[in-house]
């Protein structure tokens, strides 16, 4: 499917991005290309596919919880651009 300058110039719009006459026709050409590649896909028969199907098994991927050394409160609180007390400091985002 081939794009015309008026449909990409419309799509820009949308997308408010401001384009060059170079830009615009870089786009029409990389947005045709993907449309075709879509194309070729919706040819493939997926009538025998279940929607929920995947091309290869999905697993959890998880360590087990290890206990480990917690880094000291100073030690945490060090590269705080602002502290108070023993806090943290930061600007009131409510009223």
């Amino acid at each position: 499917m081939k794009l015309s300058r008026e449909e990409v110039l419309h799509i820009a719009r949308l997308a408010r991005l401001g384009l060059s006459d170079e830009d615009v026709e870089t786009a029409r050409e990389q947005l045709s290309n993907i449309l075709e590649n879509f194309e070729v896909l919706q040819a493939v028969d997926t009538d025998d596919v279940p929607p929920t199907a995947q091309s290869i098994n999905l697993s959890n991927v998880l360590r087990k919880d290890e206990e480990c050394a917690s880094f000291t409160q100073e030690e945490i609180l060090a590269n705080a651009p602002q502290k108070e007390d023993d806090s943290f400091k930061v600007r009131a985002v409510l009223e």
